[in-house]
């Protein structure tokens, strides 16, 4: 059993939260880890008992169906769930962020008949910006919403669809105007006739969640789908990615401490020259310095998310917590391979898994080199 980490939480009622999060995910999620990602299977059973927690609406208003936790808690909670198990830790992240636009500009009829099932429902959702010839510019996107006398319908193709083909719903945006950031923002049902998902992609790593492409012909949804105003939406996808970033941000962080916490065990159990190797001084020093990078990256989010439950932007803040904590994880998931060894090469020990792991946290929501274009410009601002 992984040591628990030493938390700063608010009160009380948020340090219990996160403990009864943290018992979940190192009883039932850490076990069934390596198994679920050598199957390649969608994890629903385990966002059905995270929803029974209210993990899933945990950083949501209780009027709307959630928690009404602050996100420097819901984070806390969530980098628990990903150091255990970190497809399900992405999944959640997802879904919170799923439900930023809808939450923030839908009207007060759209938020009292959706929120509450997405929030405690045990259904799960998608986040459908991405498309093929679309990632980073979020101009080039050509799936097109076209209005009609009873709402509007849906061409085109998403990508990189984390859920895809699993989510109950997609928050999803398409062109509807012609200028380059003409883009508006839908609420689509996942079983929307003429949705459907191709396969999942053959990826190097996180097998447990379902990353698929998903195609639109013709989906006809009803004129309340539409999530805030029209040709708003470019602004409505940045605006959540801030919130999603740090989500991903929690997930590194937690990767990264369960690679430190396996690579400081064995370094305790593994003897050469009839002596631990984590009494040797080359050992320590690497240690150290994968801890030291830990508890940055937790700093460095919980920094941010502290601000945004002040109501400050934290623009800048989450573009620099994605991008260190994320190459923190890639560092210290590399460096626990390293301390293993031979060991640490093999799939009988899951350090290997987080190192292929943590490389896509350096790529999705936003990848490296945008947050430091983002935290560019705004220093440019400022």
């Amino acid at each position: 059993m992984r040591p628990r980490v030493q938390r700063l939480l608010p009160n009380d009622d948020a340090a219990e939260m996160v403990s009864v999060v943290a018992d979940f995910a190192r009883a039932e999620l850490e076990p069934a880890a390596a198994q679920g990602e050598e199957a390649a299977k969608f994890p629903e059973k385990a966002y059905l008992r995270l929803a029974e927690l209210g993990v899933l609406g945990m950083a949501y208003p209780e009027a709307d169906g959630g928690l009404g936790r602050p996100y420097e808690v819901y984070l806390q909670a969530l980098e628990e769930i990903a150091a255990a198990w970190f497809s399900v830790g992405v999944g959640v992240s997802v879904h919170t962020m799923s439900a930023w636009p809808l939450a923030h500009v839908g009207t007060p009829q759209q938020r009292s008949a959706w929120l509450p099932g997405i929030l405690n429902g045990g259904g799960i959702g998608g986040y459908a910006l991405s498309e093929p010839q679309a990632g980073s510019d979020i101009s080039a996107i050509t799936t097109r919403a076209t209005k009609t006398d009873g709402g509007w319908r849906i061409n085109g193709t998403k990508a990189w669809i984390t859920n895809g083909g699993y989510a109950d719903h997609y928050t999803l945006f398409a062109r509807t105007g012609e200028a380059h950031h003409d883009l508006s923002c839908f609420l689509v049902p996942g079983d929307a006739p003429g949705l459907s998902a191709a396969a999942p992609e053959k990826k190097m790593g996180m097998t447990g969640s379902p990353t698929a492409m998903l195609h639109l012909d013709d989906v006809e949804i009803d004129h309340d789908r539409l999530i805030g105003k029209i040709n708003d939406g470019a602004r409505i996808a940045l605006s959540a990615l801030d919130s999603g970033r740090l989500g991903i941000a929690a997930c590194a962080t937690g990767l990264a401490q369960a690679a430190l916490d396996h690579a400081v065990a064995h370094a305790r159990e593994r003897e050469q020259f009839g002596r631990p190797i984590g009494d040797f001084q080359g050992m320590q020093f690497l240690l150290a310095e994968m801890a030291a990078a830990v508890d940055s990256a937790r700093a460095t989010y919980l920094m941010a998310a502290r601000k945004r439950d002040a109501g400050m932007d934290f623009t800048r803040d989450a573009a620099v917590a994605k991008l260190t904590c994320t190459d923190s994880a890639m560092k210290v998931t590399t460096d626990a391979v390293q301390v293993l060894g031979g060991y640490g090469y093999t799939r009988d020990f899951p350090v290997e898994r987080f190192m292929r792991e943590a490389k896509i946290t350096q790529i999705f929501e936003g990848t490296n080199q945008i947050q430091r274009l983002v935290i560019a410009r705004q220093l440019a601002r400022s």
